[in-house]
């Protein structure tokens, strides 16, 4: 589950931000707390990606996510998580390939995109996973870089054209990615099931830390010192 530079290849993936949706207004969801050695972050996890939302919720009660790390963390991209591999050091060859047993199917959705702080699931890459199932467990929070127009009116072309003839990014949508920046070339790609609404800040501290290669070939981008997550449903 890696993402390798800008494409994702493999079981790949990746103040308070407001949503893509019209007027700017929070979408309903389920609030769950991600605590880190760095901060806490308050992530809303979406109820129109509700498999996404319920498997998270069914994860974090159980524990699963607890003491595993933000094994892959890449500046100006994305911070990955949710590997139950990276609990055992011993297995440090193996991060990125871990989860529960089970894929999700995809929930794309127009209205949420990759912006910074956006929630999303990792998954194979489509030579293997056609359907682009998501990971049972593994996610992965977009870190991003600034967003220029001439950006956005590329990837709205390549989204028509290789998913959805159909798609457009609102005005919201465009005002978010030059505010914020983001991922948009991972849009309706990879199903993005909440978003962080409190702790964004937490997400530019991991974001910054010293990486390495693992032991693994083709193993990269893995924190020098471990960054453990718990979490917990807050409704």
């Amino acid at each position: 589950m890696r993402l390798i530079s800008k494409i994702l290849l493999g079981l790949c993936i990746l103040p308070m931000l407001w949503s893509c949706q019209g007027g700017g207004d929070q979408p309903s969801g389920t609030r769950a707390l991600i605590h880190t050695d760095f901060g806490d972050m308050t992530v809303l996890l979406y109820d129109d990606t509700p498999q996404h939302r319920d498997n998270f919720v069914k994860l974090a009660k159980e524990g699963f996510f607890d003491g595993t790390l933000f094994h892959r963390v890449i500046m100006n991209f994305m911070i990955q998580g949710g590997d139950p591999n990276s609990k055992d050091p011993a297995q440090k060859g193996m991060w990125g390939q871990g989860g529960p047993g089970y894929t999700i199917p995809a929930e794309f959705n127009p209205k949420h995109l990759h912006k910074k702080g956006a929630l999303a699931a990792a998954r194979q890459g489509d030579n293997v996973n056609p359907q682009r199932k998501s990971s049972g467990s593994q996610f992965y929070i977009v870190h991003g870089q600034p967003v220029n127009p001439q950006t956005l009116t590329q990837m709205e072309a390549q989204v028509k054209q290789m998913v959805d003839p159909a798609f457009t990014y609102s005005e919201e949508a465009r005002t978010e990615y030059l505010r914020n920046g983001g991922t948009p070339f991972l849009d309706m790609q990879y199903t993005v099931f909440g978003e962080v609404i409190s702790g964004i800040e937490v997400v530019d501290k991991i974001a910054s830390v010293p990486t390495g290669p693992g032991p693994s070939p083709g193993q990269a981008d893995i924190p020098l010192e471990d960054i453990k997550i718990t979490v917990k449903i807050l409704d």
